[in-house]
């Protein structure tokens, strides 16, 4: 089962052999990137990130609906474990 994570790049820059590497939110969590895989990446954009990798960069209705699907996931679980989110 794969696992890939929308996200908003908040800052990037290159480490000393000039492979770019960003900080990406994940609502309040903030993670460290590599972009080997979308160089183009810019600040603001939002990624799909896949084991600290970012994969693709998504449109923003695309993420936005996509991290709908998250919110919906998160409550529903929250149902069925008696709790709130």
């Amino acid at each position: 089962m794969c696992l890939a994570v929308p996200g908003r790049l908040l800052e990037r820059w290159s480490d000393a052999t000039g492979l770019a590497h960003g900080r990406v939110a994940f609502g309040a969590v903030r993670r460290e990137v590599c972009l080997a895989y979308t160089p183009e990446a810019q600040v603001g954009d939002f990624l799909i990130v896949h084991v600290g990798f970012a994969i693709q960069i998504l449109d923003e209705a695309a993420a936005r609906e996509a991290l709908g699907y998250w919110l919906e996931i998160g409550l529903e679980m929250a149902e069925q474990e008696g709790g709130e989110s």
